[in-house]
């Protein structure tokens, strides 16, 4: 049994949250606070194994307690958010400081029935995770210069990459140690609509590569990453010898929109030996038929392996039935991928 405790100063929330959530199986609410005076208090007492947390508290904001929460008893936390612009700006410092996933609240973008199927899956994985070890750190640039020269006139390469609990460090480790003009990177991290703008405003500034969330028709080229808008599906087309992607509603894929098996799908159909493939940390299944599409279709393609996963989920299911060709530490990964991208070049 997954005991959870909700931190939230709205009665509402609080009653809504534990009504819900005390219907899932395998998941107990012990309790409620409603700011982080008595979050404390209860944290100490209930000892939980997931938290969610909401930013927005009298007496002490939630980033404030977070930070505190994680120095001196860290917790699983999931960040309950709103979804305006100061929300979601929060809860992008909220998993910088060691949350593990975020949830919008219910509003226009979500109803309660799609937020509390959201939060089920977030706490079950979240109950699953491993911190990444203090070892894991971005490879330095020069580690991976030796790769640009082969890269810089390959226009029809693609980086397909997927997540979910533990990406948002991930993908920051991973893009952090790609080159300004390495090939065109395609990401799918499952996260709520208007968060992923915020997400990629963030990496932009972290980043050599121009990064941004993606918009429809925006054209795949070296020197940009575009992640998928939270609650659109992003595919790949092509016409001619120009990538540009596809963005649309449809329904769910795994409880996920957007979903890494349709990216992954779509490269494996258009750019097949050409693309590079990558399943990051993340539990379930998402993205690991797609990635074993891509490796079918002749692509390159890799899994996170167990050790630095905040979640062995997605990955473990794509080595499971055989859709990566190689299990690579997060730190790695990096260097990896310009290797294969050099490869097919060489094998062309």
């Amino acid at each position: 049994m997954i005991r959870v405790l909700i931190i939230d100063d709205s009665a509402v929330v609080r009653q809504v949250l534990s009504k819900e959530l005390c219907k899932a199986e395998g998941i107990e609410v012990v309790g409620t606070a409603v700011d982080a005076f008595a979050a404390r208090d209860k944290i100490v007492r209930l000892r939980p194994d997931v938290v969610t947390l909401d930013l927005e508290m009298p007496r002490m904001n939630g980033l404030t307690f977070l930070g505190k929460l994680m120095t001196h008893n860290p917790l699983p936390v999931i960040v309950v958010s709103s979804m305006a612009p100061k929300g979601s700006d929060a809860a992008m410092q909220a998993m910088e400081l060691g949350a593990m996933d975020v949830v919008s609240k219910p509003g226009p973008g979500y109803s309660v029935s799609e937020i509390v199927e959201m939060l089920i899956d977030r706490i079950r994985a979240a109950a699953q995770t491993r911190r990444l070890h203090s070892g894991v750190r971005s490879p330095k640039p020069s580690s991976i210069d030796t790769f640009v020269a082969d890269l810089r006139h390959v226009h029809d390469k693609v980086i397909a990459v997927g997540a979910s609990t533990g990406g948002i460090e991930a993908i920051r480790i991973l893009l952090g140690s790609l080159p300004a003009d390495a090939p065109g990177v395609l990401i799918v991290q499952h996260l709520p609509a208007k968060f992923t703008a915020t997400f990629a405003e963030r990496l932009n500034g972290l980043c050599a590569m121009d990064v941004r969330e993606a918009r429809d028709g925006d054209a795949v080229v070296p020197g940009t990453a575009l992640i998928a808008p939270g609650n659109q599906h992003m595919t790949l087309r092509r016409s001619g010898r120009r990538n540009t992607v596809h963005l649309s509603g449809g329904p769910r894929i795994f409880h996920h929109r957007p979903s890494i098996d349709v990216l992954f799908n779509s490269v494996a159909r258009h750019v097949r030996a050409n693309a590079v493939g990558v399943i990051l940390t993340g539990m379930g299944a998402d993205g690991a038929r797609g990635l074993l599409a891509m490796r079918q279709a002749g692509a390159r393609t890799c899994a996170q392996n167990e050790e630095s996963c905040v979640v062995f989920g997605m990955p473990k299911e794509a080595i499971r039935i055989g859709a990566a060709d190689a299990t690579v530490s997060l730190d790695r990964i990096p260097a990896h991928i310009l290797r294969a991208l050099r490869a097919k070049r060489s094998a062309s």
